[in-house]
């Protein structure tokens, strides 16, 4: 067993400072630590998969990171760590607990992930080794994750068992506290036609400064047609991972804050991680910009319905903590207003369906998009020539 410290120090002088996570009993000690160092950030998402997404927009920016959950979390980090981290590489320390470890008692739910966690992170070609549990092993350990991450461009991982850590207490909340009162909320109708989705990525474009902006598209025809308007440095567009965008784009945003980060979701992947707009409210910056391009449908994968037409979008953000919300139901002027907002800021417009004809897919490579963001923002990584 060791001290929280006694890891967190060595992690430190290597460069792990930013961290995320979902709690689990054996991490205590680690998140109680964490939140607790001034030297560290720590952010608590809502899932498993928005700490993963969360670490490696941090990672973009130039910092080392840290996901940290319990190993029943894991299959909730499986798509973006296989369509993200893997694709892009993106290289995160994973920190995973091993609940239900076989031949030790524990409750049923951790029973069958207990006997597969190893076997799911050699499938999903992560490598891995035991969390240390004496102080010697410490910096070995963490050293040999940054060896590979430094050389592959992926993550590694750190399975911990029960009592590896030594408790610690938590000494204080986060900081980060924003009332709800300061929500500006700002509705505009008129009697146009819906935009499409192109006029208003168009709009979006010509409207952003690419020296300050970095524009995150999530994944299918947002990130499609915003290619297809204008290919620039400052722009990724997500492959898999979907519902992600936005928890990325929080990571990069909070180690960035001499950048505005600009997400453009849809309405399908927005509501697939909807709870990350909690961690937005409470963490976002006057940086973090969430643009929601709702037309109501999968339109990626034949125009099925979401469940979109029941939420209150803008109600969500607002009741979330984003500082500024608009929306524009019919009718759209520009995003001057939106840019300049209080982040942050959520913008809900509602486009009409269609696709431009002859969409191409992106030509440059997903990995090439991130280096060439990195190199954009002049970040400086060990790993930044690996494609």
């Amino acid at each position: 067993m060791i001290e929280a410290s006694q890891f967190t120090g060595p992690a430190k002088r290597l460069g792990f400072d930013f961290w995320a996570g979902v709690p689990c009993s054996f991490l205590t000690p680690f998140i109680n630590y964490t939140i607790g160092d001034p030297e560290l950030t720590y952010i608590s998402s809502a899932n498993e998969g928005d700490a993963v997404a969360t670490a490696s927009g941090a990672a973009l920016g130039g910092r080392r990171s840290v996901a940290m959950m319990q190993n029943s979390g894991l299959g909730n980090a499986v798509s973006p760590l296989s369509s993200l981290n893997y694709v892009f590489r993106i290289p995160i320390l994973l920190i995973v607990t091993l609940r239900g470890e076989p031949g030790k008692p524990d409750e049923p739910q951790h029973e069958l992930m207990g006997e597969i966690t190893m076997d799911l992170l050699d499938t999903m070609r992560i490598p891995w080794d035991w969390f240390p549990v004496r102080n010697k092993d410490v910096t070995p350990a963490l050293q040999r994750a940054v060896d590979h991450m430094d050389t592959t461009g992926r993550p590694y991982a750190l399975v911990m068992k029960k009592g590896s850590v030594a408790p610690y207490p938590l000494k204080h909340g986060p900081e980060r506290e924003k009332p709800l009162e300061a929500n500006a909320f700002r509705k505009e109708t008129s009697g146009h036609k819906a935009p499409s989705r192109q006029d208003v990525l168009k709009q979006l474009v010509a409207d952003c400064d690419v020296s300050n902006t970095l524009l995150i598209a999530s994944t299918g025809f947002n990130g499609r047609e915003l290619y297809a308007i204008e290919d620039s440095p400052n722009q990724l567009y997500l492959v898999g991972s979907m519902g992600c965008a936005a928890s990325l784009g929080l990571g990069l945003s909070f180690v960035r804050p001499d950048k505005k980060v600009i997400v453009i979701d849809g309405d399908g992947a927005l509501l697939m991680r909807l709870g990350n707009m909690a961690t937005v409210g409470l963490y976002g910056g006057d940086n973090f910009f969430h643009l929601l391009l709702d037309n109501h449908v999968h339109e990626s994968t034949g125009g099925q319905a979401t469940v979109g037409s029941a939420v209150d979008f803008q109600a969500v953000a607002s009741a979330c903590g984003y500082q500024s919300i608009a929306t524009t139901q019919t009718g759209f002027q520009g995003f001057t207003g939106f840019l300049n907002a209080k982040g942050p800021a959520f913008m809900h417009i509602e486009t009409r369906q269609g696709v431009p004809g002859g969409l191409p897919r992106p030509l440059i490579k997903p990995v090439e998009t991130a280096r060439r963001l990195m190199q954009h923002m002049g970040v400086s990584a060990n790993w930044i020539s690996i494609k």
